[in-house]
């Protein structure tokens, strides 16, 4: 089946003006001002006229099989359902695991992520979690990243925060250098995501890294970098310095710390590049809170959706270009994991995930890979278990 897009507004994330997609056999093979229907073909034709067509958007931190757990066994999140996903017009995911290595392992997330991707889904996903030594399913994390096809990186290590396990420098270093050889070998980029909590020692291990080893600061992306106005200055000095960092949507939800509103503003008014900024979700983990002696007091879980509201809310709320914002959630975070032709575009030859906004910057349509996931926001394929008319 081919499916033709007829006339659509696409951002890619430069304006391309208005013009037809073609879609044959889950890669967009041809973007033109015009396409005539192929002859004696059987073929799709949307009129797509009234909307806006952009790559789907690469969400890099997604708990796919449940976060939490910090508060015991009855606060362990769900794993996610397919729907949840591309309703959200999230075309590509990686999974982590966080906190919880004890509960739930690197075997069961890459069953989870097969799953997906039979489900019609590009997933993929990190070995490892907070912890060191790292959980792996080989027993190493370069043969991990190397021999298994989805795994990409290891992480989410997380480093000045209560819950990691307090690794050493040489550690941490170690890791990064187990996982850039990895990549080497598989073919990936072997990338290292760092979970960065509220403690006092911030990026200082990165900034070491940097000062005393051959370690390229690409191989690393902390997350959660705009928790707090201190953890935010650091960041931008890694930018300055080369580095890329991530900073996790709210959506609607208050922020605590710098709103992505303020990031994208301190990155133009200092010139800063925007490719070296990407927005992930961490959606389906959980938002634990702890009171200050460290006691936990409950939680909330981060909603899929995030990424979306966050999305429009830049755009329609706060007055950011489409070409300024868009990258962040699709092309920047494709390129941190080796994937910039293949996924966060609309090219000749890329995989055609991709989101069809109505004029609002809602969403209508959603494609994986050349199939119809999402019409008028809801889902038409669902995963294996989920209920049909559930609504995410």
């Amino acid at each position: 089946m081919l499916t033709l897009l007829r006339n659509g507004r696409v951002f890619d994330p430069l304006d391309r003006g208005r013009v037809d997609v073609l879609l044959c056999g889950g890669k967009v093979v041809a973007v033109r001002d015009s396409i005539p229907g192929p002859a004696g073909l059987d073929v799709d034709i949307v009129d797509a006229s009234d909307h806006i067509l952009t790559p789907g958007f690469v969400d890099l931190h997604v708990h796919v099989t449940g976060g939490g757990g910090e508060g015991g066994p009855a606060t362990r999140v769900p794993e996610i359902q397919l729907s949840a996903v591309t309703t959200a017009g999230v075309t590509t995911v990686v999974g982590l695991l966080g906190t919880d290595d004890v509960t739930r392992h690197p075997e069961t997330l890459l069953a989870k992520i097969l799953g997906l991707r039979a489900e019609g889904l590009s997933a993929f996903m990190m070995c490892g979690s907070y912890q060191f030594p790292p959980a792996t399913i080989t027993g190493s994390v370069r043969k991990d990243i190397a021999l298994i096809g989805p795994v990409i990186g290891v992480g989410e290590v997380a480093l000045s925060d209560h819950r990691s396990s307090q690794p050493t420098f040489d550690e941490f270093t170690r890791l990064v250098a187990e996982a850039r050889a990895g990549g080497l070998l598989g073919g990936k980029a072997g990338l290292v995501q760092i979970h960065m909590g509220g403690g006092s020692r911030g990026m200082d291990y990165i900034f070491r890294m940097a000062r005393e080893t051959e370690l390229p600061l690409g191989q690393v992306l902390p997350t959660h970098v705009s928790r707090s106005e201190e953890l935010f200055r650091q960041a931008l000095s890694l930018v300055s310095a080369g580095g890329n960092i991530d900073i996790t949507a709210s959506g609607t939800r208050k922020q605590k710390g710098v709103d992505s509103s303020q990031v994208l503003s301190v990155f133009m008014a200092r010139e800063l590049p925007l490719q070296r900024l990407t927005m992930s979700s961490d959606a389906n983990g959980s938002i634990p809170r702890f009171d200050p002696e460290g006691s936990f007091t409950g939680l909330d879980v981060a909603g899929m959706d995030t990424l979306q509201d966050e999305f429009r809310r830049l755009i329609t709320a706060e007055g950011f270009p489409v070409t300024d914002v868009l990258g962040l959630f699709t092309s920047n975070p494709a390129a941190r994991i080796g994937m910039k032709d293949r996924k966060g575009c609309l090219t000749e030859g890329a995989d055609a995930d991709l989101i069809m906004f109505r004029d609002d910057w809602k969403i209508d349509r959603v494609y994986t890979q050349g199939r119809l996931m999402v019409d008028q926001g809801k889902p038409v394929v669902r995963g294996t278990f989920e209920t049909a008319g559930a609504e995410y």
